[in-house]
């Protein structure tokens, strides 16, 4: 058998020989360990997928061939985003679940339109500021654990509010996969069992402070997180996945399961009664889209998410053509970095809960984009941005770590979702019997009573997470997402330059080497006093030049090198060519992820 191996490789390199054109056609290598080469494309990306009947992008490969099944049964994208959605819960629960809240873009291909879905839950009723300090005693923020950053989780309400206008299966058809893993196992991904890992350590470093006993018992029963390989089982999901594929959206908010979740909340500490959640209810609101260049849009949805901070990205970077420097050189980085500076003090200033917190229209202006891009200076770093200069109307007196996918179906319908339980896994509370985490979104209210994003009863918090959508000539054309807190909107605006300017390929634009600035004002901070950071850190992966990093820092950039990937986003993303229906996804290599079609 050997010998026959030698003689098959044997033949393989020399059927086809080299010729003196071929070989003098190559470019020279530099000899080193490292990836191989391509035929075509970028040697650090692989090919982008493509086909034609329909297709899933999601951070696990299981949760793409659920939406992949649910297409080629008859159901449309929406469908097929809640089933993955519902599947990444159970293998992803590092990220999302069905404790936290949900965000989406959806193209509807009988009218045109693009619909915007904020499933974002609220604070408690009956809980006011003073009340809430009183029990963070001399807290100046909100804790990432327990139970007071918990607000009403999102996803259900939001997953039957797209199901009644979009929805072709029934809801049960669509949880069914997920249910059957949950009860009969599925493998841990490579990448979720590193989370896993860190999440354990840093649930058990602060257990003193909450209730982590029944997280422990779901994830962790045998004192240490579930690794790569490992068969993985949440009956306890499964049970309440079957409540409310059998029951409908009720069954969440406003039935036997509300009551033990409101008892176990009540217990530890939170002001949440089952009027909270038997009040809540997902928004419809209208996704905004501003021109960037060669006729491509994009398009994010309102606040209280940060979606916005992407189009002011845009509107300012609109004043300069990157494209006459290299990609990863200084002065392009500088430019996108300072821009994101000057989009992210309008964020901390004025983004919050719209129902609450009036949001100034100038902010997406090409004028004020113009006005703030004067702002920077194009040799050096500004040691400080603040706000724009926008008059804000008084307060309204108030009524009453993430995973993205995208899908797309045959009929040409374009879902674009992000869902997330903010920091991690959550707050690390699991109500018993329940088999998932909730939520701890509400660590990003302000505890300034002045402040657009201040905790108020029944409020939703400024919120990190955004689904993207993008037009080319006026024509639907691509959804992307980009998970990963603050480095969300900066990371949409990087793939976008990275097509427009740069001319990558979907795959291309999500594998580059990204940056990730950290730090400046924060919608969390009083709006008096001194920002604690505010230049900020420049982040950068390892495929960033050397040199372009060394020319930053002598513009005045604090940078840094990290190279584990984590803090640099998960992105996936889907394109339809208008004119042949021809789809094209990417899922990158920071993630387990997965792009398929058919």
């Amino acid at each position: 058998m050997r010998a026959l191996l030698a003689g098959v490789a044997a033949l393989a390199l020399t059927a086809i020989p080299a010729t003196a054109q071929d070989t003098a056609e190559r470019p020279a290598v530099e000899e080193q360990i490292g990836g191989g080469g391509r035929p075509v494309g970028a040697n650090w990306a692989r090919s982008p997928v493509i086909a034609q009947h329909g297709m899933a992008a999601t951070a696990h490969p299981l949760a793409t061939q659920i939406a992949l099944d649910v297409l080629k049964d008859g159901g449309s994208a929406v469908d097929a985003a809640i089933a993955a959605n519902a599947a990444l819960g159970l293998m992803e629960p590092t990220g999302n679940g069905i404790g936290g809240d949900l965000f989406a873009i959806i193209y509807d291909p009988a009218t045109g339109e693009l619909h915007g879905i904020n499933g974002s839950g609220r604070s408690p009723q009956n809980q006011t500021l003073a009340q809430l300090r009183e029990k963070l005693g001399e807290a100046e923020a909100l804790p990432p654990y327990g139970a007071l950053p918990i607000t009403v989780p999102g996803t259900v309400d939001a997953w039957f509010a797209m199901h009644e206008r979009f929805g072709r299966r029934s809801m049960a058809a669509n949880l069914a996969p997920t249910i059957s893993y949950a009860r009969e196992g599925h493998p841990i991904a490579p990448v979720i069992g590193m989370y896993l890992a860190r999440s354990l350590k840093a649930y058990s470093a602060r257990e003193d402070q909450f209730d982590f006993s029944n997280a422990r018992q779901v994830w962790f029963a045998d004192g240490n997180a579930p690794e790569a390989g490992e068969i993985f089982r949440n009956p306890d999901l499964a049970d309440t996945l079957e409540a409310i594929a059998r029951d409908g959206r009720d069954a969440f908010y406003d039935n036997a399961l509300t009551d033990g979740m409101i008892d176990y909340l009540q217990a530890q500490g939170s002001a949440f009664t089952r009027a909270d959640f038997a009040g809540h209810s997902s928004e419809w609101v209208e996704p905004a889209c501003v021109g960037y260049k060669d006729g491509y849009e994009l398009c994010e949805l309102p606040p209280n998410s940060q979606g916005f901070a992407a189009l002011q990205m845009v509107n300012i970077l609109k004043n300069i053509d990157l494209s006459q420097w290299e990609r990863g050189s200084a002065e392009a980085l500088h430019y996108m970095v300072e821009a994101k500076r000057l989009a992210y003090a309008d964020v901390a200033r004025f983004y919050a809960d719209p129902d609450f917190a009036a949001i100034p229209a100038q902010l997406l202006g090409e004028d004020y984009g113009a006005q703030r891009f004067k702002l920077i200076d194009p040799a050096k770093a500004t040691p400080e941005f603040t706000p724009g200069e926008i008059e804000v109307a008084p307060k309204l007196e108030g009524e009453g770590d993430t995973t993205y996918l995208t899908v797309v179906d045959g009929e040409g319908m374009m879902v674009s979702l992000i869902q997330s339980n903010y920091r991690g896994m959550g707050g690390g509370l699991v109500a018993p019997g329940t088999g998932f985490m909730f939520q701890d979104r509400g660590e990003l209210f302000s505890l300034d009573p002045a402040h657009p994003n201040a905790y108020e009863p029944g409020k939703r918090p400024f919120h990190t997470i955004i689904p993207a959508f993008v037009k080319k000539d006026g024509q639907p054309y691509m959804t992307l997402g980009l998970m990963g807190g603050g480095m969300q909107p900066q990371g949409h605006v990087q793939v976008l330059v990275n097509i427009v300017d740069y001319g990558m390929n979907l795959q291309e634009a999500g594998d580059a080497a990204r940056f990730n600035h950290d730090g400046g004002r924060q919608p969390t901070e009083a709006l008096a006093g001194p920002s604690a950071d505010p230049l900020g850190t420049l982040y950068v992966e390892p495929g960033i030049p050397a040199e372009s990093i060394a020319q930053l820092r002598a513009m005045g950039h604090t940078v840094e090198v990290v190279d584990n990937g984590i803090m640099f986003g998960g992105y996936q993303a889907i394109a339809r060519d208008p004119a042949t229906r021809v789809l094209t996804g990417a899922t990158e290599m920071r993630k387990d992820g997965q792009a398929s079609g058919y």
